[in-house]
Parts: structure tokens; C-alpha cells; sequence
């Protein structure tokens, strides 16, 4: 995830970061400055159409079009950034549930054995979530000193989870924790599942195709038509007009793409490894 400073207006205007949408554009920026040209070049000096040509009035379409396609992006990023916004929040909770769990885990247990299974399982499963949310493999160092094995075939964060049950129910059954003890650490333990069936949800759930389809379509024949009623009016000016016009009707699209699944890799997905490492070091220093 990009750290930066809100402040830096300047640092904004002029720096162009590798996840900018300006560099992921500008092929089609340049093709599409190139096509205006050519349109210009066909309107005015090939076919030499007049002032009473009806393709100037092409640009009718695009005034009543562009409020529709402003509330359509409008959605879209929205839509986005609430499923980024989600994903941010169970992190959030996981972070919290997991120090909460240590928290109490190193009050009720007495024995070090004990307390050093939980001290490397409970990151684990934010580790192995993290991995599994990404598409890694999980690391087996992750258990170094533990005798616990994860089969790779198979729902890695489950067995995780199923560990911390299967170790609580050991201490239970060993008299270890009592029935109310049991009772008061058992939310954490079941909201480690709710937290990635929940990040399954928005992972595995992708917008609609047919809608993100659609979007990029308008998009594409509202951008290849502007130049027809524009150079008429502006000439060969019509060229950056029409190519900012797809930079900012498409930065908004690609925008939306990247943060709709904030568990990717990219630059503005959520640093969830990161947060694993920190739910790490504070579960170590409770335990």
C-alpha cells in the first residue's frame, strides 16, 4: 500500500508513481491523440465538411450522455471503495481479536508450553490468511519448533483454525481452562473463520461482468466519437481535450479495478502482510 502525506499537493500534481493511472494509460493516450488527428485531418481538409454539416452536432449526444456516464463511474468507484473499505475493517478485527485472544490466553495459562503453542499459531493464521487471500503458499517456517504441518491441498487458514480449537479443547479437557474460561475466549476463536469466510466473500465475488463490461464499452464509443463534433469548434485543440477526457473517464475505471479486490498484490491494496507482522510482535510481547 502507497504511504503518503495528504499535504503534498505539489508532490501530487508532479510525481507520477509506478501504480499512477497515467502510465498505465498512455499507449492509449497516444492512439488516441493520433485518431483525433486523423479525424480532424479527414473533417476539415479531405472531406472539407462546412459549418452546415450534421456531424457537427454529434457533440448533442455527448452533453445529454456525460451525466449519465459521470453517475455510472460514480458508482463504480464507490462500489470499489466500500469492498476495499470491508476488507480493511475485518483486518482490522482480526488485528484486534487476535491481541484480545493473546491478551487472555496469557492470564488464564500457566504453563510456558502452553503460552509458546499460542504465541506462534495465533499470527500464523493472519500470516497463512494473508498468503491464502494473495494466492502464496504458505511457509512452513511459520511453525518453526512446533510439530504442525499444513497440507496445501486443502483450506490452509481452516487448519489453522482447527489447531487453536483442537489445542483448546486439549487444554479443556486437561483442566487446563475451565467451562467459563472456554466460554470467554470462544468469540475470538470463531471470528478468525467468520473474518476469512468474509474475505472469501469479497475476494470470490468480483463486480458483475456484464456491468464492467458495459462501463468500458460506453466508454470506449463515447471517447471514439467526441473528436467528430469537437474539431469543428476547436480544431486541432480537440486533441488534448479528447485525450484528458479519457484520462479521467478511464483512470476512474482502472481506479475501481484495482482497489474492487484489496487483497491483490498492487500498490493500493490493503498491506496485509504487514498487519500480520504486526499482529506478530504484539502477540509476542502479551505471551
Amino acid at each position: 500500500m502507497v504511504q503518503y502525506n495528504t499535504k503534498d499537493w505539489i508532490i501530487f500534481i508532479f510525481r507520477f508513481h509506478k501504480s499512477d493511472t497515467f502510465r498505465q494509460l498512455l499507449p492509449l493516450m497516444i492512439f488516441i491523440g493520433i485518431y483525433c488527428a486523423i479525424i480532424r485531418f479527414l473533417e476539415i481538409e479531405y472531406w472539407k465538411l462546412g459549418e452546415e454539416s450534421l456531424v457537427r452536432n454529434v457533440s448533442l449526444m455527448h452533453g445529454m450522455l456525460g451525466f449519465v456516464i459521470s453517475l455510472l463511474l460514480a458508482y463504480r468507484t464507490n462500489t470499489a471503495y466500500d469492498r476495499w473499505w470491508e476488507g480493511r475493517k475485518l483486518w482490522g478485527a482480526l488485528v484486534n481479536n487476535s491481541r484480545n485472544l493473546a491478551m487472555k490466553l496469557s492470564v488464564m495459562l500457566e504453563h510456558e508450553s502452553d503460552k509458546h503453542f499460542f504465541q506462534k499459531v495465533i499470527p500464523a493464521y493472519a500470516s497463512i490468511l494473508s498468503k491464502h487471500l494473495s494466492n502464496e503458499e504458505s511457509a512452513l517456517v511459520l511453525f518453526e519448533g512446533l510439530d504442525l504441518h499444513i497440507d496445501h491441498q486443502k483450506h490452509k487458514p481452516n487448519q489453522v483454525a482447527k489447531m487453536l480449537f483442537s489445542k483448546v479443547n486439549d487444554l479443556y479437557q486437561s483442566k487446563k481452562l475451565t467451562g467459563d474460561q472456554l466460554i470467554v475466549i470462544n468469540s475470538e476463536l470463531q471470528s478468525f473463520t467468520d473474518i476469512c469466510g468474509a474475505c472469501e466473500r469479497i475476494k470470490n465475488t468480483p463486480i458483475p461482468y456484464s456491468y464492467s463490461a458495459f462501463i468500458k464499452k460506453f466508454i470506449f464509443f463515447y471517447i471514439m466519437t467526441l473528436p467528430f463534433g469537437y474539431v469543428f469548434s476547436l480544431g486541432y485543440l480537440a486533441i488534448p481535450v479528447v485525450v484528458f477526457t479519457f484520462y479521467v473517464l478511464a483512470s476512474l475505471e482502472l481506479i475501481a479495478e484495482e482497489i474492487e479486490d484489496p487483497f491483490g498484490l498492487d500498490a493500493n491494496d490493503l498491506p496485509t502482510a504487514k498487519m500480520a507482522a504486526n499482529i506478530k510482535k504484539q502477540v509476542e510481547d502479551l505471551m
